[in-house]
């Protein structure tokens, strides 16, 4: 399988990667788009979602980020529309 991945990829044109890459981009995307971070655990089988949400900190925290950022313009347009 790894060898029809890099013989594939190679095809393709992509820059070499190493196959497990693709799991850490499917578990960043996943978690940048909004799924549920439980969901997402549950995908790449980790025993418990504290182990996603380590190994993913840099997304959360942009997640977070937005997240505030998406509650603050809530917030203005509430007291702005009384």
């Amino acid at each position: 399988m790894h060898k029809q991945f890099l013989y594939d990829s190679k095809l393709a044109g992509m820059n070499r990667i190493r196959f497990h890459d693709l799991r850490h981009t499917h578990a960043t995307i996943m978690l940048e788009i909004g799924e549920n971070s439980k969901m997402v655990s549950e995908r790449l089988g980790h025993s418990n979602v504290s182990t996603t949400l380590d190994k993913y900190s840099h997304v959360t925290q942009n997640i977070q980020d937005s997240s505030a950022e998406n509650f603050s313009k809530a917030l203005g347009k509430k007291c702005m529309d009384q």
